[in-house]
């Protein structure tokens, strides 16, 4: 039997309209019924994640910041922030790139400094509680920080994803999507938190599913007792062997192999 099925959001579960699948809130019904748990795993804030979830937030499982926190019960039972001074070393090194504008993701909602309208317009659409602060690093110090998020001007595979890895020791940067990269703890990411729902739930490792398409699910598919990348994903994500590869998102892949496994 399968306990737990996990899927990315953007790219993944998503088509590229954004807007959610029209069966996918009756798929989660019947999984609950059925004993399983669903849990989207996204970058995205978990007040964003519970918006776009509110139809049925009391039968799901949520895995939120790219692994930062997981949620389930109306609690989150795990948290992996990112230290103080870790969040100021990087922002001082993200400070000094051209096209690069990060904003601090915490529990319960995001801060970023910069008015450049392009960032601003993108992060609202993403983030449901956002506030714009003087000084970041002045919230680093106030705040349990899950991850920096960084938005970048040009496709992030080809500069911020570039750029910022080697600059930043010690630290996890990771490539989130087309225009994202984030910044954490070097040990956080989506694997860590799924397997804290495994253990939460009283699931074995076989009786899970997840869903990716970025180097950013990387960790949760490799968790997985069974893992599948939609064919849109990032061609190093589908090089890796980390999962079976499916039909492309456009082609709503992911509902229609969760509804092959819960049958």
């Amino acid at each position: 039997m399968i306990k737990l099925i996990a899927s990315d959001l953007d790219g993944t579960l998503l088509p590229p309209t954004k807007i959610m699948p029209e069966n996918a809130f009756a798929l989660i019904e019947k999984m609950h019924r059925a004993g399983t748990v669903f849990a989207p795993a996204s970058g995205r804030q978990l007040p964003n994640i519970k918006k776009m979830f509110a139809p049925v937030l009391d039968k799901i499982a949520i895995i939120a910041e790219n692994g930062g926190l997981a949620w389930i019960g109306g609690r989150i039972i795990f948290c992996d922030p990112t230290p103080a001074e870790g969040v100021k070393y990087a922002l001082d090194i993200i400070d000094k790139q051209q096209g690069l504008y990060p904003l601090l993701s915490c529990t319960d909602c995001a801060y970023y400094a910069s008015g450049h309208a392009p960032f601003v317009d993108t992060l609202l659409k993403s983030y449901s509680s956002a506030k714009r602060v003087k000084d970041l690093k002045e919230v680093a110090d106030r705040e349990t920080v899950l991850k920096i998020s960084v938005w970048d001007e040009r496709p992030c595979a080809e500069h911020g994803g570039v750029i910022l890895p080697p600059l930043i020791k010690g630290m996890r940067a990771m490539i989130s999507g087309y225009d994202w990269l984030d910044v954490s703890a070097p040990q956080a990411n989506k694997g860590r938190a799924f397997d804290a729902l495994l253990r939460y739930i009283g699931a074995k490792r076989e009786e899970s599913v997840a869903f990716g398409d970025h180097m950013n699910d990387y960790e949760m598919l490799r968790a997985a007792g069974r893992a599948y990348i939609p064919e849109n994903a990032f061609y190093k994500l589908k090089e890796s062997g980390a999962g079976e590869i499916i039909g492309p998102h456009r082609e709503m892949s992911v509902i229609k192999k969760i509804g092959e496994l819960v049958q």
